[in-house]
């Protein structure tokens, strides 16, 4: 698989908060990180079936359309008495205007009281280049879903998730604390192993 070369990477989101996510987490490997809503790049169909083909999908679009290398996520919360739901359509169950409250909501409810409260997180990385070639990174972490929410630092489903082995939630959690056990965290230090040639 090819190097980067430590130059310019398009980060395929149109989120202003994710670009200084990544750029801050990635700054140093990356001299000049821009993102696809601010090269105007259209966001692409998340036609997948897995968070690995839509992280791949959506880099690989993004890495055509601007000729550089390009870095996509998707990630998703997994219910297990839901059968993995909502999964890769964990933003989608808030709705068209992706209130997480919402989702939370719904996820609370279509538990029903079911005693299995198991759940995990999953983050999928893809590094694509120009040429269609990819790579993939994934981070899980495993926990339980709670009710109600619980804190107010984190996003979207964090303040319902306990991870695994604590008694706080995502949302409860300092940043530094969360992306040391996060899904994100771990995909993002295999990519940065990538990106350092070890």
């Amino acid at each position: 698989m090819r190097q980067f070369d430590g130059h310019r990477l398009v980060l395929a989101t149109h989120n202003n908060g994710k670009l200084r996510e990544f750029a801050a987490l990635l700054a140093l490997y990356v001299k000049d990180m821009v993102s696809a809503g601010d090269l105007r790049l259209p966001e692409p169909e998340e036609t997948g079936n897995t968070f690995a083909d839509n992280a791949i999908l959506k880099a690989r679009a993004a890495a055509k359309l601007s000729g550089s290398p390009a870095l996509a996520d998707d990630s998703g919360l997994c219910v297990t008495a839901l059968n993995n739901q909502p999964g890769i359509y964990s933003a989608r169950w808030g709705g068209p205007a992706k209130d997480f409250q919402m989702a939370m909501k719904r996820v609370h409810d279509e538990l029903d009281g079911a005693l299995d409260r198991s759940a995990h997180f999953i983050c999928v990385l893809a590094l694509a280049w120009p040429n269609g070639d990819a790579e993939t990174f994934e981070g899980r972490v495993d926990g339980h879903i709670v009710w109600p929410p619980r804190g107010d630092k984190g996003h979207g489903y964090d303040p319902v998730f306990v991870p695994l082995g604590h008694d706080r939630t995502f949302g409860e959690m300092e940043p530094g604390e969360k992306h040391a056990i996060s899904h994100r965290g771990i995909a993002v230090r295999r990519l940065i192993a990538r990106l350092r040639g070890s």
